[in-house]
């Protein structure tokens, strides 16, 4: 791992691979890291630069205590982004993400659009509005009011054994019926999560204005000419419990160039579970 120079006082710990031509910039989800994309940079090295960061309060990168608000935040977490590409110098990137990830990317894009060639992105997307709050959906994101309260310090926080035991549930229950979770893959996230306050850190995104149902709950069109410009392959699972793909009905009033992609009995970890279908999204980005 390599690491950024400090943007806020925190640094970014990345991985890059590949050529010095056509830069890939990978954005993982919670509960993840970096390697959430272990499967599918191997198709991607012999034609791009790919960067791979951990975001703030992930996986090595720094977990300093500090308001949600400014340093978790979708616009948090965007400006580190940020300014890691500019430290690399990198600019007209694929950016590509899911859950976290496809937020913080459609903020880079919103906040630097000359950093972004295009967009790759798995839900989260705008749309949902007050839909969030239904019943189903409720029942669903029951984890972000979890992720608000100082019990959720004491009952996971630096356990090894309850954080593994609270990451395989959303493993498990999000992905898609064709999924096998990867135990050893939980063994690296549970050792990950589980130092003294990383739990924490990895949550704080819930506690800011970046929460899904905060977020959604608060959601206004923009009006046709604030639509995000930038082109934008969204890949749609089905059988994700939390972004059902009914969601997608509102796409038109957020995105001005946009192609959409249903991904069929394909759950919420779109990088493993559509790992090649991802790939050539980004590698018809890439190309166009």
């Amino acid at each position: 791992m390599q690491y950024s120079g400090p943007t806020d006082g925190f640094r970014l710990a990345y991985e890059r691979s590949g050529s010095k031509n056509n830069p890939v910039v990978l954005l993982h989800g919670w509960p993840g890291d970096h390697t959430d994309w272990d499967q599918l940079v191997p198709g991607l090295i012999d034609i791009a630069d790919v960067l791979r960061p951990d975001l703030r309060g992930f996986g090595q990168s720094d977990k300093h205590e500090a308001d949600p608000e400014e340093i978790y935040s979708g616009r948090g977490q965007a400006r580190a982004v940020i300014a890691l590409m500019d430290e690399l110098g990198l600019e007209g990137a694929v950016v590509a993400g899911y859950d976290v990830g496809s937020f913080v990317s459609q903020t880079i894009a919103a906040m630097r659009p000359q950093l972004v060639k295009a967009l790759v992105v798995s839900p989260p997307l705008p749309g949902a509005g007050q839909r969030v709050l239904e019943l189903g959906p409720v029942t669903e994101f029951w984890y972000t009011s979890f992720h608000q309260l100082d019990l959720a310090k004491h009952l996971v926080d630096g356990n090894r054994d309850a954080v593994r035991a609270y990451l395989h549930h959303f493993w498990s229950h999000w992905s898609g019926p064709n999924y096998i979770v990867d135990e050893k893959r939980i063994d690296h996230l549970a050792d990950v999560y589980s130092a003294r306050g990383a739990f924490i850190a990895s949550v704080n995104w819930y506690r800011s204005s970046s929460n899904p149902v905060t977020a959604y709950a608060a959601e206004s069109r923009p009006s046709p000419g604030k639509r995000l410009a930038t082109p934008t392959t969204i890949l749609w699972q089905d059988q994700d419990p939390i972004f059902p793909y009914r969601w997608s009905d509102q796409l038109d009033a957020f995105f001005e160039d946009y192609s959409l992609e249903r991904l069929s009995g394909i759950g919420h970890f779109t990088p493993l579970e559509a790992t090649d279908r991802f790939a050539e999204a980004i590698k018809q980005r890439l190309a166009s």
